[in-house]
C-alpha cells in the first residue's frame, strides 16, 4: 500500500515537472521569437546591404523545431525609398530536429517559400558582400552570438512566385514570368545553385520545365549572372500572337549569362496557320539563337525550318516592343525582322498558308530570297507583314483550268503548232517565272517578272490580293512563231504578208496579254481575232 503511494507521488511529480518544463519552453520560445526575428532581419541586411522588413516570426516545438515567418520585404539601400521592394515574400517556413550541439550548425533540410515576388531593375547595386578593411580608430566589434547559431541549409522550395525583369532600353517593356514551382539546391557550396523550375512563359503562353545551374549571382548587375540548363516547352499556344495559331512544343539547351544566352533547340508546330486564312501546315525548326533573358530580345543565327514540303533558313532578330495605334492605345508585342532564304521550296506551301482555299493558285519548285518585317500592332499578321525580295519558280502549273488552258494555247501557238491546241493535255505544259516582289497590306505586288513557256516569253506586272484573291496583271507575250504560224491553216497563209509588220526585237510576234478576275474565276486574254484584223489593216 505504501509502495503504491510512492509510485503515485513520483508520477505526480514527473507530470508536474513536465508541465513546468513545457511552460518554461513556451516562455523561452515566446521570448526567443523577437530575438530570432531581429537576427533574421540583421543577417539579411548585412548580407544584402539592404533595408529589410519582417512582419511576423513564430516558433513551435511540436515534433522538432518549426519556424514560420510572414510579410518579408527587401529594398536595396540604393532604392530604400522606392515604393516597390526588390523582394516580397508572403510566408516562409522550415523544420529541423532538435539536435543542437555546440560548434555544429543547425541542419535544415528544406525552407519552403510561398508567394515570392522579385522585381529586378536593369542594373542593381547591393554594395559589397564582404566587408572592407576595418577602421583602426573604430571600436572593436563585440563578439556576436550568431556564431552560436550557424545554419546548414540543403534546399529551398518556392511556390507561386513571380519574377519581373525591368529594362532601361527606351521603348522596351518589362518581362514577366509566373513560376509555379522552383527548387534550389547547393545552397551551402558557395558556387552555382542547382535549380529545377516550372514556369508559365508569357508569350507564347505555355509551360516550361527547366533544370540547370545559376550563379554565382552578380549582385552588381544581375544580367551578368551565369546560367546553364536544359528545357522542355510544351503546349505553347501561338494564338497569343495576334494573327497566327498552332500548338508549339520545343526542347533545347542554353548556357551563358542572363543577358547573353546561347540557345540551341528544336520546335514542332503540327498545325501552324495564319488565323485569318485557317489552312494549317506542319512547321519544324532547328535553331541557334542568342537571347537576352532580361528583356526577351532574341537574335536568330539561324533558324533551319521545314514548312510543309519547303525548306528555308531565317536569320534576324525578334525584339519586344510596343506600338501606338492611337493616343490612348498601346499594343505590346514583338518587332520581327528576318532575312529568309528558301533554297528548296514548293510555292503551293506558301500560297496555301496565305489563302482561304486549300487549293493553291499555283504549284511548282520555288527559290526565294526575301526580307520579312512584322511590327507590333492590333492588326492581323498578314496585314502588318511586309515582304521584299526576289524569286524563281520552275515547273510551274496553274491549278485553274482556265489559266492553264490559256498557257497551253500560248505555248503551242508560240511554237507554231496551233493545230495541236485541242489535243495536248494542258497539265503537260510547264512554265517558269522569275522576278522581284513586294507584299504589304495583304497585297502581293510584282513590279515586273518574266514568265516563260515553250515557244513564248511573257513579261507581266501587277498585283494579287490575299483578300478575295483578285488578279490584275498585264504585259506582253513574245513568241517564236510569226502571226501566220500562230494562226495556221488557210487563214495563216493569208496572213503571211503581215508577218513582217509584227516581228519585233527578234520575236515572231509581240502580243498584248492580261490576267484579270479572281483566282476562282480568272480571265486570261489573248485576242487572236483582233490581232488578225490589225494585221489586215497593215
Amino acid at each position: 500500500m505504501r509502495r503504491n503511494r510512492w509510485l503515485l507521488w513520483i508520477a505526480g511529480s514527473l507530470f508536474a515537472a513536465l508541465a513546468v518544463l513545457a511552460g518554461v519552453a513556451a516562455l523561452l520560445l515566446h521570448r526567443a521569437e523577437p530575438y530570432l526575428r531581429a537576427r533574421i532581419v540583421a543577417e539579411l541586411e548585412e548580407h544584402f546591404h539592404a533595408r529589410v522588413e519582417l512582419d511576423s516570426f513564430h516558433l513551435s516545438l511540436l515534433n522538432g523545431l518549426w519556424a514560420e515567418g510572414r510579410g518579408l520585404r527587401i529594398w536595396p539601400l540604393s532604392q530604400a525609398e522606392a515604393a516597390q521592394p526588390l523582394i516580397q515574400l508572403d510566408e516562409f517556413r522550415f523544420h529541423t530536429p532538435l539536435r543542437l550541439s555546440l560548434g555544429k550548425p543547425l541542419h535544415i533540410s528544406v525552407v519552403q517559400l510561398k508567394g515570392l515576388q522579385v522585381h529586378l531593375p536593369p542594373k542593381l547595386h547591393f554594395g559589397p558582400l564582404t566587408a572592407g578593411p576595418e577602421d583602426a580608430s573604430a571600436p572593436a566589434k563585440p563578439a556576436t552570438n550568431a556564431a552560436l547559431l550557424r545554419v546548414d541549409l540543403d534546399t529551398i522550395e518556392c511556390s507561386d512566385a513571380h519574377l519581373t525583369l525591368e529594362t532601361d532600353k527606351p521603348g522596351k517593356l518589362p518581362l514577366d514570368f509566373a513560376i509555379a514551382h522552383l527548387t534550389l539546391t547547393g545552397i551551402n557550396t558557395g558556387g552555382p545553385l542547382g535549380f529545377e523550375a516550372e514556369l508559365t512563359n508569357p508569350r507564347p503562353v505555355g509551360t516550361i520545365h527547366s533544370t540547370g545551374t545559376v550563379g554565382p549571382w552578380k549582385t552588381e548587375d544581375t544580367g551578368e549572372s551565369a546560367i546553364a540548363g536544359n528545357y522542355t516547352f510544351n503546349h505553347a499556344d501561338l494564338a497569343t500572337f495576334k494573327g497566327i495559331a498552332g500548338i508549339l512544343s520545343s526542347t533545347g539547351h542554353y548556357q551563358g549569362t542572363l543577358r547573353d544566352l546561347t540557345v540551341d533547340g528544336e520546335s514542332d508546330t503540327p498545325d501552324f496557320r495564319l488565323t485569318h486564312f485557317g489552312n494549317p501546315l506542319p512547321l519544324h525548326t532547328r535553331f541557334h539563337a542568342k537571347v537576352d533573358a532580361t528583356n526577351g530580345d532574341t537574335r536568330l543565327e539561324p533558324v533551319d525550318a521545314i514548312l510543309g514540303h519547303s525548306h528555308f533558313t531565317a536569320k534576324g532578330q525578334i525584339v519586344r516592343a510596343s506600338a501606338h495605334a492611337a493616343p490612348a492605345q498601346t499594343f505590346t508585342g514583338h518587332d520581327i525582322a528576318l532575312n529568309i532564304n528558301v533554297d528548296h521550296g514548293r510555292i503551293e506551301d506558301f500560297l496555301r498558308l496565305a489563302s482561304h482555299s486549300a487549293t493553291p493558285l499555283l504549284t511548282g519548285a520555288v527559290v526565294i530570297s526575301a526580307k520579312l518585317n512584322i511590327p507590333p500592332g492590333p492588326a492581323p499578321v498578314h496585314e502588318r507583314m511586309t515582304l521584299d525580295g526576289n524569286f524563281s519558280l520552275d515547273q510551274a502549273r496553274f491549278t485553274s483550268k482556265k489559266i492553264q488552258d490559256g498557257i497551253e494555247q500560248l505555248s503551242l501557238r508560240g511554237q507554231g503548232r496551233p493545230e495541236e491546241v485541242k489535243q495536248i493535255d494542258p497539265d503537260s505544259v510547264r512554265s517558269a517565272m522569275k522576278g522581284d516582289f513586294h507584299m504589304a497590306a495583304a497585297v502581293l505586288t510584282l513590279p515586273g517578272f518574266e514568265y516563260t513557256v515553250p515557244g513564248a516569253t511573257v513579261q507581266l506586272a501587277g498585283t494579287y490580293g490575299l483578300e478575295g484573291s483578285a488578279l490584275n496583271f498585264s504585259g506582253t507575250a513574245k513568241t517564236q512563231a510569226t502571226v501566220s504560224q500562230m494562226v495556221g491553216g488557210w487563214k495563216g497563209m493569208l496572213l503571211k504578208p503581215a508577218d513582217r509588220f509584227f516581228k519585233k526585237n527578234g520575236a515572231g510576234v509581240e502580243l498584248p496579254i492580261r490576267i484579270e478576275g479572281t483566282r476562282e474565276d480568272p480571265k486570261f486574254t489573248l485576242d487572236f481575232d483582233r490581232l488578225k484584223i490589225t494585221a489586215s489593216a497593215h
